[in-house]
């Protein structure tokens, strides 16, 4: 066949009468394009707030943390003393200065409503999922959280 000059279709049975194929040309993505999620996208992102302060009741502490709990659908755990607290979570946000704001807004945004003490963040990770799961992984970083829930240190 010659370079430029379309192959023959069809066989004996083909009519003159039947119009030609129109040739279709195919389309594919060139050698080297690479499908890159858009930069804005949210992502998910492991916070740790640690917060601490004057001793209160651990009866009262307990509820609030709970209605925290209530309050923000996406805490994991929360760990507690009647001096400090951990509160362990995954938040959903554009990159990690959205979700370290969210995360210190937290306590002070929740604190009426739920009732919480009026302690101070002492402590903030947040980390991206992968690292997150890559340090679990090689076994160190936070234990995954389990169980869920509101829990004495």
């Amino acid at each position: 066949m010659r370079p430029g000059v379309p192959a023959a279709r069809g066989g004996m049975n083909d009519s003159p009468s039947r119009p030609a194929r129109e040739e279709r040309t195919l389309t594919s993505v060139a050698a080297g394009d690479r499908y890159e999620e858009p930069k804005d996208l949210p992502r998910l992102w492991h916070v740790t707030l640690s917060v601490s302060g004057e001793e209160v009741p651990l009866v009262d502490l307990r509820r609030s943390l709970e209605q925290l709990a209530h309050d923000h659908p996406f805490l994991l755990t929360s760990r507690y003393a009647g001096d400090h607290a951990e509160i362990r979570y995954w938040e959903e946000a554009r990159d990690l200065h959205d979700a370290a704001a969210v995360a210190l807004r937290l306590w002070g945004e929740h604190r009426q409503s739920a009732g919480l003490p009026p302690w101070e963040i002492v402590g903030l990770e947040v980390i991206d999922r992968e690292t997150y799961h890559q340090r679990i992984a090689e076994g160190y970083g936070p234990p995954p959280a389990t169980p869920v829930g509101v829990h004495p240190f």
